[in-house]
């Protein structure tokens, strides 16, 4: 665990039922003219985009379909140079919100995300600070309202990397759960399993540190006691709040911290194949925190990160007692609630194994796995998972 660390976040996090009402006074005094990110348009949102208008609220609108490709990113850039654009509004979900952060941040530094991607990019650092930009969920899964990057895809390489940087933190984070209530099931599971992952990972990360700690067990709490309510009941208020709150946690842990193997596969998988990230995560995690257990357990006797497989056991399940064992067993029985489908229903097969696993290891959430997993210990837990 870090014994020097560093916290950075949005300038400022609003949280509350009812606060997207705020954004168009929120947005006074960012600039001229605005460009507002959204994506599938709910009878809320538009309501709030029709108001924003009434008010006098001058702005552009990009419709972000799916994840953003880096083709995306530069054609959006321009479309808001053109329209002379100084700030941004992105209200969605986690790819509506990279794509917003992509946008600001390519708006204020010269020439196009390959420059400055990792991995597959030329991974110079952005010198100038994002055009300002509030970011609003619509989701309660990524937490990317509140983190330094954009995860973007780059389909020639089959590949999603990020374009990160501190200068990429939003201005204004405004979580209002009452956006996510009219997410169905299906994104309910898949968002809020991320959002869960997003705890976790962070929590057993190489660079955890007492900060990050206090907002991963926060969030793993919340998730662990309203993801199945939520999912069942979209309408729950405080379950929904509960899912909003975690999804936050786990995105100022993971922008703090770092993540781990769940992640080091995800961003590979969902650039291989049609499958959501939340899906990957929920199907992985079992088995990567089982192998983790039993990997720092075979290895590094003493880690300490094997008393945190413990104590999230104990938060998951709410049993002082509980070990990193009732932990999976925890997960696996809320993946089974939640319908979460095998990665062979993906196209998936031992086949791609091998091409996974090297692209994998490239990942910057694999170098903060709390131990180095063997090739072969990866190769079980992508067997498992299929």
């Amino acid at each position: 665990m870090a014994t020097t660390f560093e916290f950075a976040t949005a300038q400022q996090i609003i949280f509350g039922a009812g606060k997207a009402n705020t954004i168009a006074s929120l947005a006074q005094g960012l600039g001229r003219r605005g460009l507002i990110v959204t994506g599938r348009s709910t009878p809320r949102v538009q309501a709030l985009i029709d108001e924003w208008h009434t008010q006098g609220f001058v702005a552009e609108k990009i419709i972000v379909s799916g994840e953003p490709s880096v083709e995306d990113i530069i054609a959006h850039t321009e479309t808001a140079r053109h329209a002379a654009c100084d700030f941004i509004i992105a209200i969605g979900g986690g790819s509506v919100i990279d794509t917003g952060k992509a946008i600001a941040a390519l708006l204020t530094n010269p020439g196009d995300p390959l420059d400055y991607l990792e991995v597959v990019g030329r991974g110079q650092p952005l010198q100038a600070a994002s055009a300002p930009l509030i970011t609003a969920p619509t989701t309660a899964g990524t937490g990317a309202e509140v983190t330094r990057n954009a995860v973007l895809s780059v389909p020639e390489r089959q590949v999603k990397v990020s374009l990160r940087s501190p200068t990429m933190l939003p201005r204004i984070a405004l979580v209002d759960p009452e956006l996510t209530y009219s997410m169905p099931p299906v994104i309910t599971a898949s968002t809020g399993l991320d959002a869960l992952t997003q705890c976790i990972e962070p929590f057993v990360s190489n660079q955890a540190n007492p900060i990050t700690d206090g907002l991963a067990r926060e969030g793993i709490q919340a998730a662990a006691r309203s993801l199945l309510a939520a999912y069942r009941d979209g309408t729950n208020s405080t379950a929904r709040a509960d899912m909003a709150l975690a999804s936050l946690c786990g995105g100022l842990a993971l922008a703090n911290a770092k993540l781990g193997a769940v992640h080091g596969f995800a961003g590979v998988l969902g650039g291989m194949f049609p499958i959501p990230h939340g899906t990957v995560c929920a199907r992985l995690l079992p088995y990567v925190v089982a192998t983790n257990v039993a990997a720092i357990t075979a290895r590094a006797p003493d880690s300490p990160y094997r008393l945190r497989f413990d104590q999230i056991g104990q938060l998951l399940t709410g049993e002082a007692n509980a070990t990193a064992h009732d932990a999976v067993e925890w997960i696996q029985t809320l993946c089974a609630a939640l319908d979460v489908p095998h990665l062979s229903a993906f196209g998936i097969t031992p086949a791609h194994f091998d091409e996974i696993i090297t692209k994998s290891k490239q990942a910057s959430s694999m170098k903060g796995n709390p131990i180095a997993l063997s090739d072969l210990e990866l190769h079980q837990i992508l067997t498992d998972a299929l």
